[in-house]
């Protein structure tokens, strides 16, 4: 008797195992072939590469491009890449490949902090997907350049080359912003590459200084953080894109999870794992996360005790707007977070921004939104810039996650 119990146990179990798989076979392919679908009416309004990238859309839904030189010159290459990876068609590795080529003038970029969002997402993934040799010395050459941002005074790669906190009169000097941790990832990439370990440490430094001074007891994050060039001493902790200094951006939160993750990954270090751990929970258990896990943009949006030092009309927004780039970007770090942890909650939230980020709420119809494949992302609230609209992060960490959800075990 009790055998025939658990063979029908083991019946249902697998049943119930194959269902699962079916169910998560036809999501990953529906929303790749809506992925190469919407891309390609993309490019037919882009055109052939000619130094510009997608960006965003403008009032009238048209498509916003960029030049190379903005940090999110990357990301549509990127997604060439990703959803090549997804089809294995090689009309994706041949667009990719163009649209990557048109970076790397990028590899001697000194201006700016975001070489690992714009050499990375785009030759960090071409290489990885054919071991071209070509981007092999482009990833070398593109942290040596992120490299020279590094001070062994403050331990830090300097974001920003100035700034201006919104009382208009504290003056950053060396600016380090918690998105910075995004870039460490090209810094493993070209140690491994090179054999030469100094990228690696500069890495290490960075994600040390961003654990001292970036994050707050709770484990929520400060976006900006100011440091004095010459004596290293913490000058300012204060947000720019956020609601106000002591509130936590909701992307902000996102890259501190997601970077947190990938120093884990290459250092093993359980400290890294315990900050990756502590950052996700915050987002997970707040009080006023969506039930559907995207959160708004920023997850003190007027509450009580957090006061802006810029004109925030609540009157002009009765909704606080959400921001499915975060998701995006939480999403994709969970899969990995998952695999590293074992544990079933980070898996479970995974799946649920995933499934929500696909759903009608956020994922465009096809043939519209320009091209992009999300809806309702924030770029820059406090700016009035980027408001409800989509943003090619948005749609880069997307495909990253539903590859990762896709290799899942």
């Amino acid at each position: 008797m009790n055998y025939l119990k658990y063979l029908a146990m083991f019946a249902i179990a697998g049943f119930l195992l194959s269902a699962c798989s079916n169910h998560k076979t036809s999501f990953v392919k529906e929303n790749t072939s809506f992925a190469a679908a919407q891309t390609r009416h993309m490019l037919a309004n882009t055109g052939e590469p000619q130094g510009k990238c997608p960006r965003t859309t403008d009032h009238d839904g048209k498509l916003v491009m960029t030049d190379i030189h903005d940090w999110v010159s990357g990301f549509f290459p990127g997604s060439l890449w990703y959803i090549y990876e997804l089809t294995g068609d090689t009309y994706w590795k041949d667009e990719a490949g163009k649209w990557t080529d048109m970076l790397e003038p990028l590899k001697t970029f000194t201006g700016g902090h975001d070489l690992g969002f714009m050499m990375n997402c785009s030759y960090g993934n071409g290489y990885r997907l054919t071991q071209n040799e070509a981007y092999k010395q482009i990833l070398i050459e593109s942290a040596n350049s992120l490299s020279t941002r590094f001070s062994p005074v403050t331990g830090c790669i300097k974001s920003w080359n100035s700034g201006t906190a919104w009382d208009d009169s504290t003056k950053w000097e060396f600016p380090v912003i918690v998105d910075n941790m995004m870039n460490l990832e090209l810094l493993f990439l070209a140690s491994k590459l090179s054999g030469n370990n100094s990228y690696r440490d500069i890495a290490i430094s960075h994600a040390n200084m961003t654990i001292k001074n970036h994050l707050r007891p709770d484990f929520s994050s400060y976006h900006v953080v100011d440091y004095d060039p010459v004596t290293g001493a913490v000058k300012d902790q204060a947000t720019h894109q956020g609601f106000s200094d002591n509130s936590t951006w909701a992307r902000g939160q996102a890259w501190g999870i997601y970077g947190f993750t990938l120093m884990f990954r290459e250092t093993q270090n359980p400290a890294y794992l315990k900050v990756a751990k502590g950052m996700t929970d915050f987002y997970l258990n707040h009080s006023n996360l969506p039930e559907d896990l995207i959160p708004y943009w920023d997850f003190n949006v007027g509450q009580q005790g957090y006061v802006p030092e810029w004109k925030y009309d609540a009157s002009k927004y009765p909704e606080i707007q959400r921001d499915a780039s975060a998701g995006a970007i939480v999403a994709s770090a969970l899969f990995e977070l998952a695999g590293y942890t074992g544990d079933a909650k980070y898996q479970a939230a995974a799946e649920k921004m995933l499934h929500s980020l696909a759903s009608a709420s956020y994922r465009a119809p096809l043939n519209t939104n320009a091209g992009f494949l999300l809806m309702h992302s924030v770029g820059r609230f406090p700016h009035g810039h980027e408001i409800d609209v989509p943003l090619v992060y948005a749609d880069y960490y997307f495909l990253e996650a539903l590859i990762r959800y896709k290799n899942f075990r």
